[in-house]
């Protein structure tokens, strides 16, 4: 067949010719026609979930005899193929494209009867004897395969999520305990503060992103609430009574997600909230993860003119002019796919906003913007845990250069001589460029050994009052 050979087909607004070798049809063309917008294609998981939905429907109306169990079987070797890793190439509509997602809906029916048909020995585009509307399509609208799809999507990402999560926490918490005997001077405002222990800042990084991620669990539960059977406006026209509770199981089985029925297919063909709000933790997730990423860029900062009280592993030349510039490259793309997420978050929750009466119009962009979230995201913990996380070393002997330095300690003196003359000793170790410890002694405040004592760095990272506890 000739790369330029063509097919004529038909739909309510007229005649198109379509390539014939594609198995997408009339109404993708239109769409391609309608939306060449940002050149991307859909999401995979999110063709997944779509492939899914339409073989879950074609095993349960083959059960219940609504649809012929050849036409039937049919569809559910397409979409096998399809779901096996077969015809990716063909999902080609742009995810910027009309509300709630038909075009999207359509290029999936259009495969998947051209799949069965071929199969069944018709050619491409003949749609008989199985029609994409009338057999792929059955007992189905837009309206409730796409937020039922935009859940199973994100479902299947969150487990791959979780795991890199779980993985970035777990290479934190190593890094606590190797770190733990390691004193440093701690800042805030970014200005001196009290000695902290190292181990103390990566346990506390690993401590938020736990929580966050905790926190994205809680906000994914109700997800696993389908409005599949919803059909036009929720109220389940053209579908039969056993139909909602059979596709759920199915769908269960065939994920092997804790999948229920939505108590109101109503209001889940209309509410996006559930997804906002799963979406708006993984917001709150990125914020903890860029400032995790900005902080280990600032006190790895240097080497020489820097904090330097971290060393990260070196990945690539970090510069094109400066010989011997090593930057840090994977804290960096953390932190822009952070600040990516974050901006996806504003675009999820307007369009979660912006849905009217029984619909939201807006579902193609959520969509598109919390799977990539979640893709991205995952992508970025498991590269930042295998090429940075494991690596990193700490340069013990700047952390003590720092934190002997801090103009802070005088803050363990502030008990024994009140908090005015310990300011004034601060003062004064910064104008003569001295330390607090030499400082106190020199000057008669303390002894050398009562200085060691209440200045005790260690002992100054827990709580109690120094000099005064053992």
């Amino acid at each position: 067949m000739s790369a330029d050979a063509v097919r004529r087909e038909r739909d309510p607004l007229g005649e198109r010719e379509v390539p014939a070798h594609a198995l997408w049809g009339i109404q993708t063309l239109r769409a391609q026609e309608n939306f060449p917008i940002s050149g991307l294609r859909p999401h995979p998981a999110f063709v997944d979930a779509v492939v899914r939905i339409k073989r879950a429907a074609a095993i349960v109306h083959r059960g219940t005899g609504r649809l012929e169990a050849p036409l039937a079987d049919a569809i559910i070797g397409a979409a096998t193929a399809i779901l096996d890793g077969a015809h990716r190439d063909q999902f080609v509509v742009d995810p910027f494209q009309a509300g709630a997602g038909t075009s999207h809906n359509m290029n999936v029916n259009e495969v998947l009867a051209n799949l069965a048909n071929r199969a069944l020995g018709a050619p491409l585009g003949a749609y008989a004897p199985v029609h994409p509307n009338d057999h792929v399509n059955m007992a189905q609208s837009t309206n409730d395969v796409i937020p039922t799809a935009i859940r199973l999507a994100a479902l299947a990402g969150l487990a791959s999520f979780h795991d890199a999560a779980a993985r970035a926490v777990a290479a934190l918490d190593a890094k606590a305990r190797d770190f733990d005997g390691i004193v440093k001077a701690g800042r805030t405002h970014l200005q001196d503060a009290m000695p902290i222990r190292l181990g103390q800042e990566f346990g506390a990084w690993a401590g938020s992103l736990a929580r966050a991620e905790a926190r994205i669990t809680e906000a994914s539960a109700p997800l696993h609430e389908l409005g599949i059977g919803g059909s036009a406006v929720g109220t389940g026209v053209n579908v039969e009574p056993a139909y909602p509770a059979a596709m759920v199981a199915e769908l269960a089985r065939d994920t092997g997600l804790a999948l229920t029925m939505h108590p109101d297919r109503v209001q889940a063909m209309q509410s996006m909230g559930d997804v906002a709000a799963m979406h708006a933790m993984l917001r709150v997730f990125a914020v903890e993860l860029s400032r995790i990423a900005s902080d280990l860029r600032l006190i790895a900062s240097g080497p020489r003119t820097g904090l330097d009280e971290l060393r990260l592993p070196a990945v690539q030349p970090g510069s094109s002019i400066m010989p011997g510039k090593v930057n840090p490259s994977i804290l960096e793309m953390v932190n822009q796919v952070c600040l990516q997420v974050m901006g996806h978050d504003h675009v999820v929750s307007a369009a979660a906003e912006h849905g009217q009466l029984e619909l939201n119009v807006m579902m193609p962009v959520i969509a598109h913007d919390v799977l990539h979230s979640l893709s991205w995201l995952t992508n970025a913990l498991t590269v930042l845990t295998d090429r940075c996380l494991v690596g990193i070393t700490a340069n013990a002997a700047q952390n003590a250069y720092w934190v002997e330095r801090s103009t802070a300690l005088v803050t363990a003196l502030a008990p024994a001589i009140g908090y005015a003359r310990a300011a004034s000793l601060a003062k004064r170790a910064v104008e003569e460029d001295v330390a607090i410890r030499t400082l106190v002694v020199r000057e008669g405040v303390l002894s050398a050994a009562d200085a060691d004592r209440i200045l005790d760095l260690a002992r100054l990272t827990r709580l109690g009052v120094p000099g005064r506890d053992a």
